[in-house]
């Protein structure tokens, strides 16, 4: 598959606000692909776009056909790498996910993504990227395995939408950080 060179990938910004909430919600209304069963306003996911920094670990990027649509670029679709969970020792891991709008799938969309968004956190203290992928989803599978991701377990029957259950299989990724600190030592090592 080719991926478009004309395609541009920046950080998101509240003028995408509209867009994205758009191709998430075709995923929450049409698809099992995310356990969100109700669908946004803008208005209802600003916090969300704005939990992702220009910089640092949890990420926000948009790729952008630069022919415009009312005087706008297109949002072709997004990647993020957000918190993996709450606890102050998994901030070393993320979450990620890309979601491409209906009309931009099977076009290299998502890989454009995931480049640039595991480029920039080369630079971040990350150690280790997860993805939860529902099942079945062949194109999110081979998306994550060319990206070097390895299947590690599945929730089977984890979530139900559209009146049945979903499994949901999960992949990891090491991360390899040009700035990442090494790990700290244990504790019980240097009393010896």
């Amino acid at each position: 598959m080719q991926i478009p060179t004309e395609v541009q990938v920046r950080p998101g910004v509240e003028a995408d606000l509209e867009a994205l909430t758009d191709i998430y919600n075709h995923y929450v209304r049409e698809t099992a692909l995310t356990f969100d069963t109700a669908a946004f306003t803008p208005e209802e996911r600003l916090p969300w776009l704005r939990s992702h920094p220009e910089d640092g670990p949890h990420r926000l990027l948009v790729a952008l056909d630069p022919s415009t649509r009312d005087n706008a670029p297109h949002v072709l679709g997004y990647a993020t790498s957000s918190p993996f969970r709450p606890k102050a020792a998994y901030s070393t891991s993320v979450e990620v996910s890309v979601y491409c709008s209906p009309d931009a799938t099977g076009r290299g969309i998502g890989t454009l993504l995931y480049k640039a968004l595991f480029e920039a956190l080369a630079d971040e203290d990350v150690h280790r990227a997860y993805a939860g992928i529902a099942q079945p989803n062949e194109a999110s599978t081979r998306l994550h395995d060319a990206f070097g991701f390895r299947h590690i377990g599945t929730y089977t029957e984890v979530g139900r939408k559209f009146g049945r259950y979903w499994d949901v299989a999960w992949y990891e990724k090491p991360l390899l950080s040009r700035t990442a600190r090494s790990a700290s030592p244990d504790p019980a090592r240097s009393r010896r």
